[in-house]
């Protein structure tokens, strides 16, 4: 009997006004929810502007305790309201330590706990290590109530030993919820196809289907202004894109995939079979 599970990437703009941004979310994810979706993503921090563009220590207050946290305690009864799941985005505190966090939750509202990130970039327009730790909750898997998913966050789609360790982990699907546009250094250089296909890789390597989810619009005012390229996209387990948005558009990237028929190919494959971490150690 096939297991179908519908998924969903939310793509749209976020400003200072935090109670705007959670409105805004939760009105699309309405809006998935009502396609069918049942598994819906929002990108990175989307609590705000992504303030990691410039050192300022006035963000730091703008961090919660992870089951505190507004974005947290607002899309929990949408959740179980609605019957989806959720992972969300959150600059979480936690004591003196600030993490960059995911919080899953599950169909009938429940935190099923935090995912912090692992790999934190440090670079112009992108300066996160001056507000976060790296993650110390390794990667994880969420068993939800359509799927056992794993998450990543924005910086860590480019690393596939974080892919890999999910889907040795368990996971039937990848969500990485992303903030990502212009490189302030060089205006030449763009991004968006090796960002798609680094995670559309990941898809190819573990017979896994990857949802992407990333913001749109120019963020001014926070030093340089940043240019969100969108992009958002769903890709199936060969890496081909089964459903994706513009550079500029808000809106709902939306796909059905089979979870049955992707655990039997997975098994053909043989990736798995075939692993040599004997060698690796070594190496």
């Amino acid at each position: 009997m096939s297991r179908l599970v519908n998924l969903a990437a939310l793509q749209t703009h976020y400003g200072h006004d935090l109670q705007d941004n959670i409105d805004r979310t939760i009105a699309l994810i309405r809006q998935a929810a009502a396609g069918g979706a049942q598994i819906i993503l929002p990108s990175e921090l989307f609590q705000g502007p992504y303030f990691c563009t410039t050192q300022d220590e006035r963000w730091f207050a703008t961090a919660y305790p992870a089951l505190e946290h507004p974005c947290v305690t607002q899309l929990q009864p949408v959740a179980a309201e609605l019957g989806v799941v959720i992972p969300v985005s959150i600059f979480e505190r936690e004591g003196p330590r600030y993490y960059n966090s995911v919080v899953i939750l599950d169909a009938d509202g429940t935190a099923l706990g935090t995912y912090r990130k692992s790999h934190i970039p440090d670079g112009p327009g992108y300066q996160e290590k001056y507000y976060f730790r790296p993650g110390d909750t390794g990667f994880k898997v969420w068993n939800t109530r359509y799927a056992k998913i794993g998450v990543g966050i924005c910086w860590d789609q480019w690393y596939p030993e974080a892919a890999r360790a999910m889907a040795l982990l368990g996971a039937e699907v990848l969500f990485y919820p992303t903030a990502i546009g212009s490189e302030p250094h060089d205006g030449t250089l763009d991004t968006r196809d090796p960002w798609r296909r680094a995670m559309q890789g990941h898809a190819v390597s573990n017979v896994i289907p990857v949802v992407a989810a990333n913001r749109i619009g120019v963020e001014k005012g926070l030093g340089d202004d940043q240019h969100f390229y969108g992009s958002s996209f769903i890709a199936d387990h060969r890496g081909d894109l089964i459903s994706d948005l513009s550079r500029t558009e808000e809106g709902i990237a939306t796909g059905t995939v089979d979870l049955t028929f992707l655990d039997r190919h997975r098994a053909a494959w043989g990736f798995f079979r075939d692993r040599r971490p004997d060698l690796y150690v070594q190496n």
